[in-house]
């Protein structure tokens, strides 16, 4: 018997570090939980803020490819479970069956489906509009647009554990200011062999909105793979990190029970 291996992608705008509560919640339960971060990121979000350099001009390609590699080296095919920019790379890894299975939450647009306009003008780390290589929100920023339903207190105390800058040509690549998008960006979701694929949206979230991802969900309806949706009410883009995370979590252990994916395999 082998443990079914789970590797969490994180989105823009999170350092790896904000899987830790799932991944200690996965391996509770049997599962081997991974959570590795980008290429070029610092051991924690603190030092990615201080020393982001390693991280300018990652593109969607590069993490892609990254993701893959991973999932490959595992000697059994595991569940991929991506957040933001992390849930586009689950479903084009699930569409090309490396995953047995994938989850999606608040995930980055693929195809043709529409960007939302930016809730707020974005800074660079600098501060100086469109030179840096490298696009932070400030902690005002954090609050006001990925986790708009919690606390200022709470959301300063989600800030400093996991927030990091995001590389503007990763931006680029998922359509921000209008640009074409990588074809990283396109998924095959007629599919009929993939593993199933959960997507989840919170109907607060505003980097995401939840019509964005029922947008998304819309593109697989002629596929006969299983193709499903949560929407979670009041719930913000901080849904995987902030104070009812377990909820999220809990429910995802539940689908893929649900749908045969269990914590020990006897596949080789």
């Amino acid at each position: 018997m082998n443990r079914t291996p789970v590797v969490f992608i994180h989105g823009a705008w999170l350092h790896a570090l904000s899987w830790e509560a799932w991944a200690e919640r996965f391996a509770s339960r049997g599962f081997l939980a991974l959570a590795p971060g980008w290429p070029g990121e610092a051991a924690t979000a603190p030092d990615a803020r201080r020393s982001p350099g390693p991280l300018a001009g990652l593109d969607l390609d590069t993490l892609t490819v990254h993701y893959t590699g991973i999932a490959r080296s595992l000697e059994v095919p595991p569940v991929i479970i991506g957040h933001s920019v992390g849930g586009l790379v689950a479903q084009h890894l699930v569409a090309a069956e490396v995953g047995r299975a994938a989850v999606a939450i608040a995930p980055a647009p693929i195809n043709q489906v529409p960007l939302p306009g930016p809730p707020v003008t974005l800074r660079t780390s600098e501060g100086d509009a469109g030179a840096d290589p490298l696009v932070a929100l400030s902690p005002e920023q954090f609050h006001k647009v990925l986790a708009n339903t919690v606390t200022a207190q709470e959301s300063d105390r989600l800030f400093e554990r996991y927030a990091m800058p995001t590389p503007r040509r990763l931006l680029t690549d998922l359509g921000c200011d209008g640009a074409a998008r990588s074809p990283f960006a396109v998924v095959d979701t007629g599919h009929a062999s993939r593993g199933p694929l959960l997507l989840i949206s919170g109907q607060e979230d505003l980097l995401v909105p939840d019509s964005v991802t029922r947008a998304v969900y819309k593109q697989y309806g002629d596929s006969t793979a299983v193709t499903d949706l949560k929407q979670f009410a009041d719930r913000a883009h901080s849904l995987v990190v902030d104070g009812g995370w377990r909820y999220v979590a809990d429910y995802v252990l539940g689908w893929l029970e649900e749908h045969g994916v269990r914590p020990l395999t006897e596949e080789a």
